[in-house]
């Protein structure tokens, strides 16, 4: 996909005029751009070019997408061994405390999501142009406790300690970097084992017959997903079921297993409704904090690898050749993938991709046939439910 609305090395982004970095930014964005979003962009960009004068090389983001997490930071720039994560606040004279989180967050996301950041040292620096002179603690900033807090005035200087301090002559490897793909530390995959060690299906279910029949769905997967893993095939699940049948707690629970059974598998459960995916994480998210003594944005990070927006995963993979790093999806309510038409409009109006020819199951079946060996879909499919304008159901899962 497209990871930032504009990249460039640090040498030619001071070559090129305010406006041209400025008209490529309002291409990408795929928004109505208001004038705040305007001015802010225009003052980054002024601001940055007379930071980034002093330094010899290095490369320069705008607008990053954190793969998966829905989320864009403001500029990366990357300096030798360093990944300076940059939030601006243009016009505040303020480090306000959610400004601070919200910058340390994406270093977190950044860290445990972007393969390419795994191990390396991301320092969040939060700008508020009009604030007043802080002094920092530069040397424990990649500690991620803090964030070195910066105005207009001192922000190259600021840059300038962190290099010294920290950086060492080993650089990253900008083209690898930039083509890294979604990828959760195992740190990450160990905490999405814990998230169920003391729910068992037995113990979630309501009845003795939800509980025997979601067993059963379960062995019958899993048996499935371990004869294309040990005969290098490609398979596809449907379970049915009308709502409230617990189908999402066997997707959930067949996830959860695969990650038991070998965490090199990345499973993953996708749905596209957005309120569904926040609630699950919720509940998550609460059970890891009283479980395992963890602050809010630790115990949401667990639950972000294992339940995610299948727009996040669908976009993440336009463009690329590579196969995700899931062996095993499980798609909530895959009969309200879109069709073609509506995929396409989508694609025009939002990616500026013109002529995409593929309807969400049939592209989603695509991201996963990458894999050079095996890999297995697993789609929950309500029955009884109304399929609504552009949604495919059923039969397009099975057509392809």
């Amino acid at each position: 996909m497209l990871r930032s609305y504009y990249n460039s090395s640090i040498n030619n982004f001071l070559q090129e005029n305010t406006d041209s970095i400025f008209g490529k930014l309002s291409q990408k964005y795929t928004h109505s751009l208001e004038d705040l979003q305007k001015v802010a962009w225009k003052k980054q960009i002024e601001i940055l070019k007379q930071v980034t004068k002093s330094l010899e090389s290095g490369s320069i983001y705008f607008e990053f997408s954190i793969p998966r997490m829905g989320k864009r930071v403001d500029n990366i720039i990357i300096i030798k061994d360093l990944i300076l994560l940059l939030e601006f606040k243009i016009g505040s004279s303020e480090y306000s405390k959610n400004a601070q989180n919200q910058a340390i967050d994406y270093c977190l996301d950044l860290i445990n999501f972007h393969e390419g950041s795994h191990n390396k040292k991301v320092i969040p620096i939060l700008i508020a142009s009009n604030a007043e002179n802080i002094e920092n603690d530069i040397t424990n900033s990649t500690s991620l406790q803090k964030c070195i807090l910066c105005n207009e005035g001192n922000l190259e200087t600021n840059i300038l300690k962190i290099i010294n301090k920290l950086s060492s002559e080993t650089p990253i490897e900008i083209d690898q970097w930039e083509s890294s793909a979604y990828k959760p530390t195992p740190t990450i995959i160990e905490a999405a084992q814990a998230l169920y060690k003391k729910h068992t299906v037995e113990e979630i279910s309501r009845n003795d017959a939800g509980k025997d029949n979601l067993a059963k769905t379960s062995k019958i997967i899993n048996e499935i997903i371990e004869y294309s893993k040990e005969n290098n095939r490609k398979s596809i699940c449907f379970i049915t079921g009308v709502p409230g049948a617990g189908k999402t707690l066997a997707g959930l629970n067949i996830a959860n297993e695969r990650l038991k059974i070998d965490e090199n598998e990345h499973s993953v459960f996708l749905s596209g409704n957005g309120p569904l995916v926040e609630v699950l994480r919720e509940a998550l998210t609460r059970d890891t904090m009283k479980n395992e003594n963890l602050k809010r944005p630790d115990a949401a990070r667990k639950a972000k690898s294992f339940i995610q927006n299948i727009h996040h995963f669908r976009d993440d993979n336009l463009g690329s050749h590579t196969a995700p790093t899931e062996k095993v999806v499980v798609f909530d309510e895959a009969q309200r993938a879109w069709q073609k038409s509506s995929v396409a409009k989508f694609m025009k109006n939002k990616k500026g991709i013109e002529n995409f020819d593929m309807s969400e199951p049939e592209y989603l079946i695509s991201v996963m046939d990458k894999h050079e060996n095996w890999c297995c879909i697993v789609c929950l499919i309500g029955g009884g439910q109304e399929i609504n304008t552009g949604e495919a159901g059923v039969s397009e899962w099975l057509s392809h």
